[in-house]
């Protein structure tokens, strides 16, 4: 969110000490009005369809890692940061990308890709392969729409793969959440983000069965941090609620 001092604000609304931040191009915190959110949104549909080409999509997100770097160093107490990727680089350029622009900038782990389509979720196979030389870095994908069920699948398979790749679903899987759910149960390398849950009823059922490998999360400025932390407080015990809120992501990150 820009400016940073609005992410603060929420967070310190919302009681968070610090937080993991993404790199992104779409800013809906600064839309007032329908027609401005309207931009935004068709803005990011033009991401997700791959609108503009690779040159295009390396710009963007170059953009977006040096307005993330600046956050991060402002705030080094607030902030982490996770480090976004362009799908469709060769398998060298991918890794060159991962080496300079997020393991030399101490990015804590690669994200957020948002896969359109499963063409789009195939590329990840040479992400996955690559994060692979670098054990305990994780990878945080958006699962809600539009990705399918079918693209999920292909997650899934990757997961296989690459057991000791940590793999976040984020958004647990949207209305897939309990084919989400019951894979990342048999496989201990999934974590489940808990933002914008598709129902309460999923999150209440993510925080029963898996607590330990479940995260906070707000999808700021889509969702309110205040807001869904007082969900997770609401089902879940205060152990698990602590867990949940920041212990569960500060072990996976070595905090």
């Amino acid at each position: 969110m820009l400016p940073s001092s609005l992410q603060i604000l929420k967070m310190e609304e919302a009681g968070i000490e610090q937080a993991v931040l993404f790199p992104t191009s779409i800013h809906m915190e600064q839309a007032e009005t329908l027609e401005e959110m309207e931009k935004e949104l068709r803005s990011l549909n033009h991401v997700l369809s791959g609108g503009g080409g690779i040159k295009s999509e390396i710009q963007r997100m170059e953009q977006s890692l040096s307005e993330l770097s600046a956050a991060v160093s402002q705030h080094p107490d607030r902030f982490y940061g996770f480090g976004c990727v362009p799908l469709g680089l060769s398998a060298d350029e991918t890794a060159l990308w991962i080496e300079t622009r997020i393991i030399k900038k101490k990015f804590l782990g690669l994200g957020e890709f948002t896969p359109g389509t499963e063409a789009n979720m195939l590329q990840l196979r040479q992400i996955f392969s690559v994060i692979s030389e670098y054990p305990g870095i994780p990878i945080w994908i958006h699962t809600f729409s539009p990705v399918t069920k079918a693209g999920l699948q292909i997650l899934m398979e990757f997961c296989i793969q690459f057991p000791k790749v940590p793999v976040i679903f984020g958004h647990m899987g949207g209305i897939h959440w309990m084919e989400t759910l019951s894979f990342a149960k048999k496989h201990k390398n999934v974590y489940l983000d808990l933002s914008a849950p598709y129902t309460s009823l999923s999150l209440r059922a993510a925080l029963k069965e898996l607590p330990e490998r479940c995260f906070y999360g707000s999808d700021a400025p889509l969702g309110e941090p205040l807001f869904l932390r007082q969900m997770i407080e609401y089902f879940a015990a205060p152990e698990t609620a602590k867990q949940v809120l920041g212990e569960n992501i500060k072990a996976l990150l070595n905090l």
